[in-house]
């Protein structure tokens, strides 16, 4: 094979970056070079995020569910009340919505894929989609039954659309059956989908028939 052949056979691979991607790649490479972080000090920044899980976001969400007080404090002021856990939620503004009966709550990002990384650890893939950014605003019910959520008619839906310096995580509801439980054994419950909204704790049925 020629050198040519192996050089249309390197280009047929190149995928050109996105925006985004330029963007990150554009801006670390001159945050490195005026000395502002090192190259090792963003990996392990990485690595840090790549790290997190929705293990945090389940301790936030069982404390609530056993503790009145706290769960007041963490609506009232999400990011204040996640660092009594010990969670830093840095400069970002931690909005948690209850989901109840009567309400049902699910968080989107329509511009990008702003979400509660502190918490839930990286986002699906899904999250990010355009499909997902889209239909979750103009039709949240049929979406949720995508997800197999199926949301009674007499329960309003609200979609939650997080920004830059605002992100949102739900409430859920506590699942019948678990009084005396520990704070523990009910974060075992807690799933990611059910913070972001689109999915109930386990072995918890949706609410309704539809």
């Amino acid at each position: 094979m020629s050198k040519d052949d192996d050089t249309a056979r390197e280009q047929g691979k190149y995928q050109p970056l996105s925006y985004f991607q330029l963007m990150e790649v554009t801006l670390r490479e001159l945050l490195v070079e005026k000395g502002i972080v090192t190259e090792e000090e963003v990996q392990a920044e990485v690595e840090a995020m790549r790290r997190r899980t929705p293990e945090r976001g389940a301790r936030v969400v069982a404390k609530a569910w056993v503790d009145p007080q706290f769960k007041k404090r963490l609506l009232d002021n999400g990011s204040q009340a996640c660092t009594e856990l010990g969670i830093d939620v840095a400069a970002l503004k931690l909005v948690v919505v209850e989901n109840t009966p009567q309400t049902h709550n699910a968080i989107v990002c329509t511009l990008c894929s702003c979400y509660p990384r502190t918490l839930l650890g990286i986002p699906p893939d899904w999250y990010k989609s355009r499909n997902y950014r889209s239909r979750m605003v103009r039709e949240p019910r049929a979406v949720l039954e995508e997800f197999g959520l199926k949301i009674d008619l007499q329960t309003t839906i609200r979609v939650h659309d997080s920004t830059a310096d605002m992100r949102y995580m739900v409430l859920p509801m506590r699942p019948a059956g678990t009084d005396g439980w520990s704070e523990e054994r009910l974060a075992a419950l807690v799933n990611r989908d059910s913070m972001i909204g689109v999915a109930v704790p386990r072995g918890m049925r949706p609410a309704g028939n539809g």
